[in-house]
């Protein structure tokens, strides 16, 4: 107990004094085999830089930070980032800068394949690429002298939100059955199931016409093999995808904090996302709902008129409606005290 007294007081005073931190950013590329990564790095930032405006689009509001703004010295904890399917690291933003200027160095690649303006049906399952795209995200970090002198290797999370859940779900041990994928999908026809069957994907910013996919057919040994990264020592999973295809007894053996949240509430969440009964399978699992959200709440924050935009566009019109009435910038500082509390609490803890 009076070790505990102790350490909680440098923690307290650590954490405060990170909090003043500016959110300072950085772009960098990560040469991959046929699948070259381009990556966004936010991290705790002293006063300095260029101003800038990260993922501001027609559609979304982007988040505040410094272009190559000076780094707060000392090692700080890393946490990768992986997106949800047709998105991009940039609209994880509104979460990335609350971590940096918390004091986390942040680093989260955009997927090829599943990234927006460039996804297709056909990619979408192949979550060992996404799972070797953030392995590899920590590699090169680790080789270059700017980041490796600025990160503890010790102390590494990820954040995962949707397909990007699954990823992060993968990366912490957790192992995908394709047949029990395929019997989820051949009677469940909404949200994954249905893109996989939809026909269209998106290369180059333009809608196309591709073939539906069999799930049955995708390579079974890659889906279902390990893609552990025992680097990883904590994990937060925000509405993680293929929640009924993962093997219980995977589960079983993860041996790091795993952080469910699941936007909504009963029988709002969707059946491709639910999560609790993931948590409780973890030996340390925890579970959180977030109240009157949806899915689509992680998106960034929708500007004025967004929604006659995207219908203009064809695209469905709950991206930019929180249907249960609360402000997404109201459910983005809900979700930013449960991500951020657990990284702390895992990651920061750990390094006094």
């Amino acid at each position: 107990m009076l070790q505990l007294l102790t350490t909680i007081p440098a923690l307290i005073g650590f954490v405060s004094a990170c909090f003043a931190s500016e959110a300072g950013i950085k772009e960098m590329s990560v040469p991959q085999t046929g699948r070259d990564l381009s990556v966004t790095v936010w991290y705790p930032a002293a006063v300095g830089g260029k101003p800038t405006i990260v993922g501001d689009n027609k559609v979304f509001k982007g988040a505040a930070a410094s272009i190559d703004a000076p780094v707060v010295p000392g090692r700080h904890p890393l946490v990768l980032l992986s997106h949800g399917s047709g998105s991009r690291v940039q609209a994880m933003s509104w979460l990335a800068t609350e971590l940096a200027k918390a004091g986390f160095v942040v680093a989260g690649p955009n997927h090829p394949g599943t990234t927006s303006g460039f996804s297709t049906p056909a990619e979408t399952p192949k979550l060992w690429q996404r799972t070797a795209d953030l392995s590899a995200v920590i590699d090169a970090l680790a080789r270059d002298p700017a980041w490796s002198s600025v990160i503890d290797a010790d102390r590494i999370g990820i954040v995962g939100f949707s397909l990007g859940g699954a990823s992060a779900m993968e990366l912490s041990g957790a192992r995908a059955n394709l047949e029990a994928y395929a019997r989820y999908c051949d009677s469940y026809k909404k949200w994954d199931c249905a893109w996989f069957v939809s026909g269209v994907g998106y290369v180059n910013d333009e809608k196309i016409t591709v073939d539906k996919v069999d799930l049955r057919r995708i390579d079974q040994a890659r889906f279902e093999q390990s893609n552990l990264d025992q680097r990883i020592k904590t994990a937060v999973l925000a509405d993680p995808g293929l929640a009924q295809a993962y093997d219980p007894d995977s589960l079983k053996d993860i041996a790091i904090p795993m952080h469910f949240i699941n936007l909504g509430e009963g029988e709002g969440i969707p059946l491709a996302v639910i999560s609790d009964g993931l948590a409780k399978l973890t030996s340390k699992g925890t579970y959180a709902t977030v109240a009157g959200a949806t899915h689509f709440s992680f998106l960034p924050e929708c500007k004025d008129g967004a929604a006659e935009l995207l219908k203009s566009f064809g695209e469905f019109d709950p991206i930019c409606s929180d249907e249960a009435g609360r402000p997404r910038g109201e459910l983005h500082a809900e979700l930013i005290g449960l991500v951020k509390d657990a990284l702390v609490r895992d990651l920061m803890a750990s390094g006094q």
